[in-house]
C-alpha cells in the first residue's frame, strides 16, 4: 500500500488532495500546527484527522513512498528537516499531482484571471456529458463534493496557479504540471511580494509555454496583446488555438452565446465569463466534446463560488458578491454588471485585502479601476494591514490613486455597514468585491437593502 504524509495538512488545498488520496486507497497521515474549518471537519469525517496538533518528528518514517509539503510548512519544521535526513521523496502539490497523473492527458488553465471558472467549465461540461476526469480546483464547485480528485480516471483537469509551490521550491506551482492541453487567460502582474517586477512575473508565463512539449495545444486569449507577443515569441512549437468573444446576445437581462448552429441561454454573464466560455468550449473539443454537447451543458452552469455570487435580488435591485480584487478582475466585474444591467446605477464596493492591493507603490495600478460605478467605495481594514505587518494607508492616498475625487474610503466595518443602509436601492444594483469578508460582513443581512417596491 501507498504510504503519504502530508506536512501541513490542513490547508484549503491540502486537506483536500489527503482526502483524494484515502478514497483511492492509500494510507494517508498528516500533521499541522492549526487546523480550522472546513478542514478540521472534512478530515474528522475521512478519519486521517491528525490525532494532535503541532509537529512531531516521529511521524516521518523510512517507509513512507511521499512526503507532500504544504505552503504553510517552513523551512526549519522539525518534520522536514526528519524527511531530508532519511532522503524520502519530498513533493510541493503540484509536483505531486504531477506524478500522479503521469499517465493522464493533463490539462492546464492558467492566467492572471479566471483560471477558476474557466476550469469550472470545463469539469461541468465533462461531467455533464458522463466523461471521467481527475480534477484540481481553487474553489468550492456546485456538483462536486471536494475540490481535487485522484482516481484511475484517463484525464485530470488542474487550475494552474503561478504562485510558489512551496518553502523550499519557489518556483510557481504551474511549472509543474506539464500539460498537453494548456489555456492562458492573460497576464496581469499580480503577487508582487514574490514578482517584485511585472517582468519577473510575466517571465513565468514565458517558461511555462516554452516547457510544453512540441506540438502540444496551447489555448490563448487573442484579445490580450502582452500574451499575443509572448505567444509568438515563444509557442512556435505548439498548436496555438486563439480565442476572442464568441457571438452572443443580451435580452432583459439574459445572455445567448452562439457557436455555428447552436447556442444556448446562459445562468452567467460578462465579457470575461463569455472569453472564459469560449476557452473551455475549446478544451471540450480537444477532450471529445462537440459544441452541441458543450452548450447543453453550459446552459446549467451557475458560476463558481463567489464569482459574481447573488446574494440577493429582486424585481429593482440585485445584490453581488465577487471574489474580484485585481486591477483588471475588478473592471471585468464591473463592466459585466453595468453591460448586463444599463439602465440601472451601480454601487461597487472593494476591500483591499490582499498583499498586492494593500501596497503603496501597487495601488497606482487601480488608476480610473472603479469609474464604472455610479458609485465607488473603498474599504480596508486595519486587521489586515496588522497581519502582514503592513504601514497605515491613508484614505487620501487611496482616493488619490483610484483617480476618484467621489470615491468614498472606509477602514471600519460598522461605518461601511451604515453607508451601505443609506443609500437609495431603487432601479440600482450593489456589487462588492473582495478575497476577504470586509472585517466580518454579515452577507446574509444585505437581503435588507433590498427596495420593498
Amino acid at each position: 500500500m501507498t504510504k503519504v504524509h502530508f506536512i501541513a495538512i490542513g490547508g484549503s488545498v491540502m486537506h483536500q488532495l489527503a482526502i483524494a488520496l484515502k478514497n483511492k486507497g492509500y494510507q494517508v497521515t498528516g500533521s499541522d500546527d492549526e487546523i480550522f474549518e472546513p478542514a478540521l471537519s472534512n478530515l474528522q469525517q475521512a478519519g486521517i484527522l491528525p490525532a494532535t496538533t503541532g509537529w512531531d518528528a516521529t511521524r516521518i518514517t523510512p517507509d513512507l513512498d511521499a512526503v507532500i509539503l504544504g505552503m504553510h510548512a517552513r523551512e526549519d519544521n522539525p518534520e522536514l528537516i526528519k524527511a531530508r535526513e532519511m532522503h524520502l521523496k519530498i513533493y510541493s502539490f503540484p509536483e505531486y499531482i504531477f506524478q500522479e497523473s503521469k499517465n493522464k492527458t493533463r490539462v492546464a488553465i492558467g492566467g492572471s484571471h479566471g483560471k477558476t471558472t474557466t476550469t469550472a467549465m470545463v469539469m461541468h461540461a465533462l461531467q455533464y456529458n458522463h466523461q471521467a476526469f481527475d480534477y484540481l480546483v481553487g474553489a468550492k464547485l456546485t456538483g462536486f463534493a471536494q475540490s481535487v480528485n485522484i482516481t484511475d480516471a484517463p484525464v485530470i483537469v488542474c487550475e494552474a496557479d503561478e504562485y510558489p509551490a512551496s518553502v523550499i521550491e519557489k518556483r510557481p506551482k504551474f511549472h509543474f504540471l506539464h500539460p498537453q492541453i494548456a489555456v492562458l487567460t492573460g497576464i496581469a502582474w499580480d503577487h508582487i511580494n514574490v514578482f517584485p517586477t511585472y517582468d519577473i512575473y510575466k517571465e513565468q508565463f514565458a517558461i511555462f509555454i516554452r516547457q510544453m512539449e512540441p506540438g502540444q495545444v496551447l489555448i490563448y486569449n487573442a484579445g490580450d496583446a502582452e500574451l499575443v507577443a509572448l505567444v509568438t515569441a515563444t509557442g512556435g512549437h505548439l498548436q496555438l488555438l486563439p480565442y476572442g468573444l464568441p457571438k452572443h446576445t443580451i435580452e432583459q437581462g439574459v445572455t445567448r452565446v452562439y457557436f455555428g448552429d447552436h447556442s444556448t441561454a446562459l445562468e452567467v454573464f460578462g465579457d470575461h465569463n463569455l472569453l472564459n466560455l469560449h476557452a473551455a468550449k475549446l478544451v471540450c473539443n480537444q477532450l471529445g466534446v462537440s459544441d452541441a454537447d458543450f452548450l447543453a451543458a453550459i446552459a446549467s452552469f451557475t458560476g463558481a463560488a463567489k464569482r459574481l455570487e447573488l446574494v440577493a435580488k429582486n424585481e429593482h435591485c440585485v445584490i453581488y458578491r465577487d471574489f474580484a480584487h485585481a486591477p483588471s478582475k475588478v473592471k471585468a466585474t464591473m463592466e459585466a454588471t453595468k453591460h448586463q444591467f444599463p439602465q440601472r446605477k451601480l454601487i461597487a464596493v472593494l476591500e483591499l485585502h490582499t498583499y498586492s492591493s494593500l501596497n503603496a507603490d501597487f495601488l497606482e495600478q487601480y488608476d480610473h479601476a472603479l469609474d464604472t460605478a455610479d458609485i465607488a467605495v473603498v474599504f480596508y481594514s486595519k486587521h489586515a494591514l496588522e497581519i502582514k505587518r503592513m504601514p497605515d494607508l491613508a484614505p487620501e492616498l487611496i482616493a488619490q490613486r483610484f483617480g476618484r475625487n467621489d470615491l468614498q474610503v472606509f477602514n471600519n466595518r460598522e461605518k461601511l455597514e451604515a453607508f451601505l443602509s443609506a443609500q437609495n436601492y431603487q432601479d440600482t444594483n450593489l456589487l462588492l468585491m473582495s478575497s476577504g469578508t470586509y472585517d466580518g460582513l454579515d452577507f446574509s443581512k444585505l437581503k435588507e437593502l433590498l427596495p420593498n417596491n
